[in-house]
């Protein structure tokens, strides 16, 4: 009897040391992208897929936006990193009035720059550049939305004043101007953009309306939609464009190293993710020198360029202060 014990102790004490080592192998994280017929969820798919193999659970959520991502890494436990707009992470590194934007500014950080998401301003056929928006309805994108900071941020930066901006999502905004109820829409995507790919014909008589104020293209690099991207667009339309960024929170301990350890694995894999991952990923530059933003220090001690910075952070609950702080500055 006591050798059976003994046996039955011995396995159970083999299972426990096998389950110990089996934890310590692997790695769950989260990952927060967007809505789930876009880019950056699709993005999370694809990185979900590569980083498996190397012991890394990827969970990726949907989400409604760049707003709701860059509170989510500063929050959300779970979600050490997001895809955000670089115009968020601009504008909250800029608004040094707002305690909270201070915190999150000093403690979120960029993991790897991404692609360029164009502008798109659609609108009824006559408008013919941004500046001709004053005095019209126009959507905005839905509120916590990267289309809806953007939108807030090209108003402001060009002084330009619609006679009511309206903070709706992308396809309930082109059933509205199809409809003639809005005088024009935004969306901030990659393109093409199935939406206006699919959704738009000639017979909308609708057309991509260019972006060439100064004030924003001061702010905002310039960019272009090429002839033809749409069936229904027949001349090339200047715009602007905004970057996709991979960022955390500046994480210490055993974070930073799992954090430092996915932007390893993810950087070994670029050549897989252009092959076989999203279109978009052929245009992505690990190595784009992003304006104003750092590259995450966990990142770079695996990436072999340089030691990590010692620092503390203690995050705080709450809704969203970063929706709040923003959209208390733009509306001054």
């Amino acid at each position: 009897m006591k050798k059976v014990v003994a046996l039955c102790s011995l396995a159970l004490l083999v299972l426990l040391v096998g389950a110990n080592v089996g934890s310590a192998v692997e790695e769950t994280m989260g990952l927060i992208t967007g809505g789930e017929k876009g880019t950056y969820y699709q993005f999370g798919l694809d990185l979900q897929k590569l980083v498996k193999p190397a012991g890394i659970t990827l969970n990726v959520y949907p989400s409604k936006g760049s707003i709701e991502n860059v509170y989510a890494v500063y929050q959300r436990p779970g979600v050490p990193m997001g895809i955000v707009q670089s115009d968020v992470l601009a504008f909250v590194s800029r608004v040094q009035s707002d305690p909270v934007l201070q915190r999150i500014a000093k403690k979120t950080k960029m993991i790897f720059p991404l692609y360029n998401e164009e502008i798109h301003l659609l609108g009824k056929k006559g408008i013919a550049d941004f500046d001709d928006l004053s005095g019209r309805r126009v959507a905005i994108g839905r509120e916590g939305s990267g289309t809806y900071l953007t939108t807030r941020l090209l108003f402001k930066l060009s002084e330009v004043a619609p006679a009511e901006m309206v903070p709706i999502d992308t396809s309930e905004a082109l059933a509205e101007l199809k409809a003639g109820r809005i005088d024009a829409m935004f969306y901030v995507a990659g393109f093409p953009v199935k939406l206006l790919k699919e959704d738009v014909t000639d017979k909308d008589q609708l057309s991509l309306i260019p972006i060439t104020n100064k004030s924003i293209l001061e702010f905002y690099p310039q960019a272009e939609i090429p002839v033809g991207v749409y069936p229904w667009q027949t001349t090339v339309v200047n715009t602007a464009a905004v970057k996709a960024v991979l960022v955390s929170f500046d994480f210490r301990r055993r974070d930073c190293d799992n954090v430092g350890r996915f932007a390893q694995v993810m950087s070994k894999g670029l050549d897989s993710l252009q092959k076989t991952g999203h279109a978009k990923w052929k245009v992505v530059d690990f190595n784009y020198p992003l304006r104003g933003w750092e590259q995450y220090d966990c990142v770079r001690k695996y990436l072999g360029k340089g030691p990590a910075v010692p620092a503390t952070a203690t995050p705080r609950p709450g809704q969203n202060p970063v929706f709040d702080a923003i959209k208390g500055v733009l509306d001054q």
